[in-house]
């Protein structure tokens, strides 16, 4: 599983201009699940996301979790992380999980999360064209792969 995780000031996300997902500070984590991803890519990469130290402490040094701040999570289905552009113009997304079997790791991925102690967990809607929408706070932006290829 691959994710972008931005650690934000406010995101939201809308499907047909109907909002279905909000969060105030915390983090906004786009999700793609690659062909070969697991239950065991899902709990690396949740685990890896709440415990990421990204927020200030009284120092204003990144020494927080999500979860020590009480922070808020949306998570963002997005298969495209998977799409190679190394040949020609046009991305590939061969390495992409299909869709019905995506989404229960996706789900998967979320109730972890849960479990883990973020209380406030908003999502997009998987397979939906959506807007996404954010204030990156800092801005901090990370790359995490479950399969450690970056």
């Amino acid at each position: 599983m691959r994710a972008v995780v931005q650690r934000v000031s406010r995101a939201r996300v809308t499907v047909g201009g109907k909002l279905v997902g909000a969060i105030d500070q915390g983090l906004l984590v786009l999700v793609g699940v690659g062909q070969d991803d697991d239950e065991h890519d899902v709990s690396y990469l949740a685990n890896k996301v709440c415990g990421l130290r990204v927020f200030a402490d009284e120092q204003g040094l990144m020494n927080r979790s999500l979860i020590d701040i009480a922070g808020g999570l949306l998570a963002v289905s997005q298969f495209t992380l998977y799409g190679d552009c190394r040949k020609g113009r046009r991305p590939s997304f061969v390495k992409a999980m299909e869709p019905e079997r995506a989404a229960r790791l996706f789900e998967a991925f979320v109730d972890e999360v849960r479990q883990l102690g973020v209380s406030r967990v908003a999502t997009g809607r998987f397979r939906a064209m959506m807007d996404v929408e954010l204030i990156n706070d800092g801005p901090v932006t990370l790359l995490i792969d479950s399969k450690k290829q970056f």
